[in-house]
């Protein structure tokens, strides 16, 4: 399997701020002449509302300063989505200086009000260290507030971090448990990590038939290492999977022609030893050559057992 299960649980803030720039709570937006005078006389909703439309640039010339201006507003007043949002602009640097000590501390006001994405990148800055004293114990903490409100990125850091025993005591039954629940929400790396453990068999009985529901999952999505991960589960089958080199060349090609020079490895075996495919010495050598070309020690020395023949 590729990647340890740590690489891919634990997400930084490195999400596009558009993806996370939260809406106010208004329940009939108005026109936009009727806004910006609500945000003048001094509304914490409307200023939070038109701090996102000049964010966007809907109805208005797009403005990060403009937009950072009004959020800001907001944000002082005690608006917990203002506050959010007025993080983020100071994490990304829109329309202000990057910040991360002003980025926490907005974040912080907003999670202590309960909003989950706020309370998920709080425990982003504590598990990473950016911005503020580093502290796992502290991670876990917010990753929970905000995992137990449904949100998908912090069940995934949370599963992470019961997984590695990072501020928490290491339990692979809680980690089992908040990785399924971001995999079931459609989260792509909990989908990928959840398939490792029952891969690997941690906290969970081994089981293949389960990796490669959620690798499959995950290969909708087109992601390069689950199409290379299937292909191992295949060509390796047993617990609860049948061998099938077919099976396992049709999801290395997949792979290999999107780059991976482990595939190109793997598809190059199999074209060398003629499993789930026709013998054919002159595309292994092909394939060999892809992946030694991108530095693979190993397919390197495959070349060797190539018959000169096949080379031209």
């Amino acid at each position: 399997m590729k990647m340890s299960v740590l690489n891919q649980c634990l997400i930084i803030f490195s999400a596009l701020l558009s993806l996370l720039f939260l809406p106010c709570h208004l329940v009939a937006e108005p026109k936009w002449e009727e806004l910006m005078n609500l945000a003048e006389q001094g509304d914490a909703e409307a200023q939070a509302s038109l701090a996102k439309k000049y964010f966007y640039g809907d109805g208005m010339e797009q403005n990060d300063e403009e937009s950072f201006k009004w959020v800001k507003k907001s944000a002082e007043q005690g608006n917990a989505i203002g506050q959010s949002n007025l993080g983020l602009m100071y994490l990304e640097g829109k329309g202000v200086e990057q910040d991360y000590g002003e980025a926490f501390k907005w974040f912080k006001m907003a999670a202590e009000q309960g909003i989950p994405e706020a309370q998920y990148n709080v425990g982003n800055f504590l598990n990473k260290g950016q911005g503020v004293i580093q502290d796992y114990g502290e991670a876990v903490k917010w990753y929970k507030k905000a995992a137990e409100q449904g949100n998908d990125s912090a069940q995934n850091n949370l599963g992470a971090m019961h997984l590695e025993g990072k501020g928490v005591k290491q339990d692979y039954g809680q980690a089992l448990k908040w990785l399924k629940e971001s995999a079931e929400q459609g989260n792509a790396i909990g989908q990928s990590s959840l398939g490792l453990m029952y891969f690997e068999g941690k906290g969970v009985e081994q089981d293949y038939g389960q990796a490669l529901k959620w690798f499959k999952k995950l290969a909708e999505k087109g992601d390069i290492i689950a199409y290379w991960n299937i292909g191992i589960i295949y060509s390796k089958g047993g617990f609860g999977v049948t061998q099938d080199y077919n099976e396992a060349f049709k999801w290395y090609k997949k792979a290999a022609e999107q780059g991976d020079a482990e595939a190109q490895h793997n598809l190059g075996n199999m074209y060398l030893e003629g499993k789930g495919v026709e013998k054919d010495y002159g595309e292994a050598f092909k394939w060999f050559k892809m992946a030694a070309e991108q530095g693979l020690e190993e397919s390197v020395k495959a070349l060797d057992v190539i018959p000169e023949t096949a080379k031209n």
